[in-house]
């Protein structure tokens, strides 16, 4: 069973698990689980493959998203719906997801960053449904967890490039391919 065939299991067994997840504690192990997973594999992915270049991205990008959460969270005093705290804004799960899952996308293609996508959203969904955040948390946190890993990681393709640029009060994204 190679790398691409154990993510497609793992990311069945999650969408099964949250077809069938009914309360907000089952939401919320099922998110924890997924959030933890996607930053195993971002991290264990490159491992297997002696790829030491993208375990050091994933490495930053993970860590500067879950920085910059803790960070926010401490300056920002917003209630979580089910009143537990004041920590709601932004979530973290979602950003360390989003994190995990875009550079899984951008260090090995499509084919891996898709299902890897796909249970980022779940962790989003999850966070919502156990009633941790609001929708806006998590959008945040998905936002912020792509940015750091397009900040931090490169294709392992290098005949396409993708470079983030920003000056003068204007940003985008560069992509040059080879051929």
């Amino acid at each position: 069973m190679n790398v691409r065939h154990l993510i497609i299991l793992l990311c069945s067994i999650f969408t099964t698990f949250s077809v069938n997840a009914a309360s907000s504690q089952q939401w919320k192990t099922f998110s924890d689980i997924g959030a933890y997973g996607l930053i195993g594999t971002a991290l264990a992915i490159p491992a297997y493959k002696s790829d030491w270049e993208g375990f050091e991205q994933a490495n930053y990008s993970i860590l500067s998203a879950l920085t910059t959460g803790v960070i926010t969270k401490s300056l920002v005093d917003k209630e979580r719906p089910d009143k537990s705290d004041d920590n709601s804004f932004f979530s973290n799960h979602t950003a360390s997801a989003f994190s995990a899952a875009t550079t899984l996308n951008i260090r090995y293609g499509w084919q891996t960053g898709l299902p890897a996508y796909g249970l980022a959203t779940l962790v989003g969904i999850g966070r919502v449904q156990a009633d941790k955040h609001y929708w806006s948390d998590v959008l945040t946190g998905a936002a912020i967890g792509s940015l750091s890993a397009w900040i931090f990681t490169g294709s392992l393709n290098e005949n396409v490039q993708i470079t983030p640029w920003g000056g003068n009060k204007k940003a985008g994204v560069s992509i040059s391919v080879n051929w």
